[in-house]
């Protein structure tokens, strides 16, 4: 009797199995328009961007020659300065802002107020998508030189000033605080209260649970919120531009400044190249995001 089975589940599995290779052209062919737009969209900037990065042109022959002169000229002097302000900066609010979020967004989730809940995330999605030149009014009309905060409060005896790197990270903050809250809510949701009771069975205290199990666990989405603020912070311009112009050194306003010739003519491809450094920045950052991303969601399933 056995023999008869085996043939018949042999048939089956070679079944199975040729209905998924036949599902595999359709899967790319339905992914097919968006791989297109990805390659209209991002790769021919790309390619440009990089094209312009590494290679120069002679005004007289017009002949083009590929060099390593702008990459070089971007990591050096102001161009240097302007990476690791950039960079000082994101970090600095990104860790500010994850901290903050975590802990609004701890007191969201444990709160009994369904309402409460509903308003925090609801102004979370709004706050954190309000930025560029309308943030910067906002707060040069609250905390500026004139403002009315500032004028209530005497913060200009106190030392504050809004156009400095102080009152950029404050600025930055408004809208990185309520994205943390908005990647951390969904993780602090996914601990599961078995695990909370069965840590007071055993005799933990609130601060051991949060110690062995608690931060265990959600390590992998905070360290990945961290990742995405500095990436948020690192890419901000309108902002920045608007507020504090060139006072403060940002790469993103040094590839204004270069584009449109503001200090120096003729410094198009380095501005290529500092867009160049960015981009390898952000892919170090995506680098380290997607893995926590995805080591976060088998945890939390």
């Amino acid at each position: 009797m056995s023999a008869p089975t085996a043939p018949h589940t042999t048939g089956t599995a070679g079944g199975s199995t040729t209905r998924r290779r036949r599902r595999g052209p359709r899967t790319w062919l339905a992914a097919l328009p968006l791989l297109v737009f990805t390659a209209l969209c991002f790769g021919i900037p790309l390619g440009a961007l990089i094209f312009g990065a590494v290679t120069r042109t002679d005004s007289g022959s017009g002949a083009t020659s590929l060099t390593g002169e702008h990459v070089a000229r971007s990591l050096q002097g102001p161009y240097l300065g302007s990476l690791i302000g950039s960079v000082q900066l994101s970090v600095l609010t990104a860790l500010i802002g994850a901290v903050l979020g975590v802990l609004i967004a701890q007191a969201v989730v444990t709160s009994r107020s369904q309402g409460l809940r509903s308003a925090a995330l609801t102004a979370s999605g709004v706050l954190a998508n309000f930025g560029g030149v309308p943030l910067a009014f906002a707060f040069i009309a609250t905390l500026g030189i004139s403002g009315v905060v500032t004028q209530l409060a005497d913060l200009g005896s106190l030392g504050w000033d809004l156009y400095s790197f102080t009152g950029l990270a404050v600025v930055y903050l408004y809208f990185l605080i309520p994205l943390m809250v908005l990647v951390t809510v969904p993780a602090l949701d996914g601990l599961r209260p078995q695990w909370r009771e069965a840590a007071q069975n055993a005799g933990a205290t609130p601060w051991q649970f949060w110690r062995h199990v608690g931060l265990p666990v959600l390590a992998p989405s905070l360290l990945g919120g961290f990742v995405l603020l500095f990436g948020t912070a690192f890419a901000a311009h309108a902002t920045a531009a608007a507020l504090v112009g060139g006072s403060v050194p940002l790469v993103t306003l040094k590839i204004a400044d270069a584009l449109s010739g503001n200090v120096l003519t003729g410094q198009e491809n380095v501005a290529l190249a500092l867009g160049l450094d960015m981009i390898l920045i952000a892919g170090l950052v995506m680098a380290v995001y997607l893995p926590l991303q995805r080591r976060s969601a088998r945890w939390l399933r």
